[in-house]
């Protein structure tokens, strides 16, 4: 058995990462310390906690730990186990994502220009990160516009020219009518155009303009000047700011009681190529702080195209052992700043504004209606997570059940569940609420990460207080609490009031009248749907799968040219037999053996 002080006594005085568990083995957390021993004790200590890691302490059962060389070893063990485990009490950034670069094979002789979302160390010339796509396009199809480069995916010589050679778009490296030396020139000026050193351009493409008007060479000089004030239009259209940086990351934060978003905008060159932002829920537990670091951390230390410098709103932990950490890594000097003044703090700003109102878009109609939620019916925690429940049956046949799952104020029907009901076998709609219920519960107790999450924060029932008594019972089964509201109809069906268990009608405004009416709706909608499924389904096997000759591929043809049953009742003899593989005589039988 583990015993938790002693264990403590054996951490050794070393860097290392510490991963605590719970009593069935689940990871709660994974941390990184300079000296194990000092960093895992303080959680066992009576100190003052944030009430998210008081909760994550009283529910560890065991700690092991991994000993590292030194402080950046566990660094990046620390986020590797994060990425790879998803510890229900880290901050976790949840990034699949990969940004499209614009990448230039320079070792080729005749090097094209296309879009990758794949940065290899591959000698190729990667420039972005875009993060948005559409952006990223639209350079490459400037590009391509105004620069005469293959535009084919495989190089191979022809005995005749493309399309896009007749109509001024590629120069023809293919068949021979440019040299090395005159394409790589081109491909020279992307690059250049790519890294924003549009003024070098510039002065090249006006001394190539004046040796062709020299030479009477008109044309070719008309087509240098259109390309010369494409690109000061479009350097200038993408000119953020006067920061003289090759490439900076610029990083802002805004919390509010559901969210804290971070929003990063991309600008290399002076240029702004993109933006992306991140959310992290439960913010009411995690400080900006403590989320800034961990996403950091998080979203670097495995990054292979780093910028040159980090800007922060704030100091965070761990900085100077991060930023050595990528130095080494990248083999360039890569520096964090916090800006107190001038451009640089504008831009900071600007990205904190930005995230403000990214935040505020996204939360702004669902954080009312948690907030309210949480004032109307005096609850000791937001209802982020609110299930309701249904019972439908035909005549105590059919028993099943739907559960619908609103999330931060939005029902969210990809986590909608239908049961049908095993242990009640006469109509007692209490009972099978019970029985729904128990089973509900039991899914998060014992598997909090199985498909159906941790537990709700509230349960609205389908009924008035028959229902709610029964759902109580099956939560008095488990050692949780969840407080249960009431979703009373009125004679016409439609929803008329919210009430607690002591029967006492909840006063609600219209938005929240109108989503409770729309979570009733829907757990009606789900529950009457499963229990149609479930008769149609009863009724075609016996009607259907009880005539000799109809199998499998007859009865799904029939089904899909009719209907249902009761549409191959209505049809003739004649209608029937033009489905695939029904003969007059099969038709016959059919109809015989429906009447």
């Amino acid at each position: 058995m583990f015993n938790i002080n002693e264990e403590l006594k054996k951490l050794p005085n070393k860097p290392g990462v510490y991963i605590m568990r719970d009593k069935d083995d689940n990871i709660l957390y994974v941390g990184k310390a300079v000296i194990l021993k000092n960093r895992v004790r303080q959680y066992f200590r009576k100190n003052n906690k944030t009430a998210r890691i008081e909760k994550m302490v009283s529910l560890i059962d065991h700690f092991e730990y991994i000993v590292t060389d030194n402080e950046a070893e566990a660094l990046i063990l620390e986020c590797n186990l994060i990425k790879k485990n998803m510890p229900k009490f880290n901050v976790l950034l949840k990034d699949d994502k990969t940004y499209p670069y614009i990448k230039i094979d320079i070792k080729s002789d005749y090097p094209n220009v296309f879009i990758t979302r794949r940065f290899q160390n591959d000698g190729a010339k990667y420039f972005g990160p875009y993060a948005n796509s559409g952006a990223a396009k639209e350079m490459l199809d400037f590009i391509k516009s105004r620069f005469q480069i293959r535009q084919c995916k495989k190089f191979k010589s022809n005995q005749r020219p493309c399309l896009n050679y007749h109509i001024k778009k590629c120069l023809a490296p293919c068949v021979g009518y440019v040299s090395k030396d005159e394409y790589r020139k081109q491909i020279d000026q992307i690059i250049m155009l790519l890294e924003g050193k549009t003024k070098e351009i510039i002065r090249e493409l006006d001394k190539e303009i004046v040796e062709l008007a020299e030479k009477q060479e008109y044309e070719k000089a008309a087509i240098l000047r259109d390309k010369k004030i494409a690109i000061e239009r479009i350097s200038e259209k993408q000119k953020v700011s006067n920061i003289n940086e090759k490439a900076i990351d610029v990083i802002g934060i805004a919390k509010n009681e559901l969210s804290i978003c971070i929003e990063m905008f991309f600008v290399r060159n002076s240029k702004m190529i993109g933006r992306e932002h991140y959310f992290f829920e439960n913010s009411n537990e995690l400080t900006e702080n403590e989320t800034l670091s961990e996403f950091i951390k998080q979203y670097y230390i495995n990054k292979i195209d780093l910028p040159n410098k980090i800007m922060l709103p704030e100091e965070i932990e761990d900085i100077q052992l991060i930023q050595s950490l990528l130095s080494d890594k990248a083999d360039k000097k890569i520096e964090f700043k916090i800006p107190q003044k001038g451009e640089k703090l504008r831009f900071i700003e600007m990205a904190n504004n930005n995230a403000k109102i990214t935040l505020n878009n996204r939360t702004k109609e669902k954080e009312d209606i948690v907030l309210k939620l949480k004032e109307v019916l005096n609850l000791e925690k937001l209802p982020r997570k609110i299930e309701s429940f249904d019972i439908s049956n035909i005549s105590g046949e059919y028993m099943v059940a739907g559960m619908c799952v609103a999330k931060d104020g939005v029902i969210n029907k990809n986590l909608a569940r239908r049961f049908k009901i095993k242990t009640v076998f006469t109509q007692d709609d209490p009972k099978c609420m019970e029985e729904v219920v128990t089973r509900r519960i039991k899914h998060s107790v014992e598997n909090p990460k199985g498909a159906f999450g941790t537990l709700p924060d509230v349960i609205f029932a389908d009924g008035g207080i028959t229902q709610m008594r029964a759902i109580q019972r099956a939560i008095d089964k488990y050692d949780v609490y969840i407080p249960i509201f009431g979703m009373v109809k009125d004679d016409k069906h439609s929803t008329k009031k919210l009430i607690d268990k002591n029967k006492n009608e909840i006063e609600l405004d219209e938005n929240l009248m109108n989503f409770i009416t729309n979570m009733q709706d829907e757990v009606h909608r789900i529950a009457i749907e499963y229990n149609r499924k479930l008769r149609d389904k009863d009724t075609t096997k016996s009607k259907l799968d009880g005539i000799k000759g109809i199998g499998e591929k007859k009865k799904q043809e029939l089904l899909k040219k009719f209907g249902s049953v009761e549409g191959i009742k209505k049809a003739d003899i004649l209608e029937i037999s033009e489905v695939k593989g029904i003969t007059e005589e099969l038709a016959r039988k059919i109809k015989k053996e429906l009447l």
